[in-house]
């Protein structure tokens, strides 16, 4: 076995290893469940602009964005807007490394390869900054519910014409909400590539975690995650990217379209 594939397949194997490792596992869940008591997740930025998500997932999206290769991604859930200029610029790498294979020039204000992202709330502090933002030609920010008709209707439309879509859902985490993204959202993903739901990790928190919040053990994206794939055949959990980070915010929440 030559030393690429020999490095493959020790990782393959300490994959399967760490998911049958109970003992890290649970250690995975009581660190997250200490260290959100004090905000860990706030304290990484993108580029300039606040996240909000854990490093291990942030390298998780840019390895999937890498894998997928797609030239749309949709996002609930814009907040300080870090995840969006992390898809974009993962979009702009895409493009640049593929004109090197092509041996092509590339203008970094041309390109097809767009986020969409939506909210329901764009406070002005954070539109401002995001169009700032040398990504922002490749950002189209929706303001309005995800779950509305209108706004799903004009994600449809915007979609038109994409043929690889990645989708990720961070916006209201309460069963109801995020069940009705997945049925929304899901049928622009296309084969082969990803719908990633964060904050499955409530339903493996202590009960009461979030008081001023609607969603909590037993009415969270987790919940609506196993209703959704109770009902659709389409999807499956990418078992090997939970074994892999150990530590996120989405166990059970990459969910791969076959």
């Amino acid at each position: 076995m030559n030393p690429i594939e020999a490095f493959k397949a020790q990782v393959a194997a300490n994959i399967v290893a760490l998911g049958s490792n109970t003992k890290a596992r649970q250690l995975s869940r009581e660190w997250s469940a200490v260290t959100n008591q004090d905000g860990y997740t706030y304290n990484f930025s993108w580029l300039g602009r606040p996240i909000i998500q854990y490093p291990q997932d942030m390298v998780a999206l840019q390895e999937l964005i890498w894998k997928v290769r797609p030239n749309l991604i949709i996002e609930t859930g814009i907040a300080h807007g870090g995840s969006l200029i992390l898809s974009a610029s993962m979009l702009a790498l895409l493009d640049y490394c593929e004109a090197i294979e092509a041996k092509t020039v590339l203008d970094p204000l041309k390109t097809c390869r767009q986020v969409i992202g939506i909210d329901i709330d764009i406070r002005d502090h954070n539109r401002t900054a995001i169009e700032a933002h040398p990504m922002a030609h490749r950002i189209n920010m929706i303001q309005g519910s995800s779950i509305a008709v209108e706004v799903i209707s004009k994600v449809h439309n915007a979609a038109k014409g994409y043929d690889r879509v990645l989708v990720i859902l961070d916006s209201n985490h309460t069963h109801e909400h995020v069940l009705a993204e997945l049925d929304a959202y899901t049928p622009l993903v296309t084969h082969n590539s990803y719908c990633v739901v964060f904050d499955t990790l409530i339903e493996d928190l202590p009960a009461g975690r979030y008081p001023h919040r609607p969603w909590d053990v037993g009415n969270n994206p987790k919940t609506a995650v196993h209703e959704f794939l109770s009902r659709n055949d389409d999807f499956e959990i990418d078992e090997d990217m939970e074994a892999k980070l150990l530590i996120t915010v989405a166990p059970g929440g990459y969910l791969r379209r076959r």
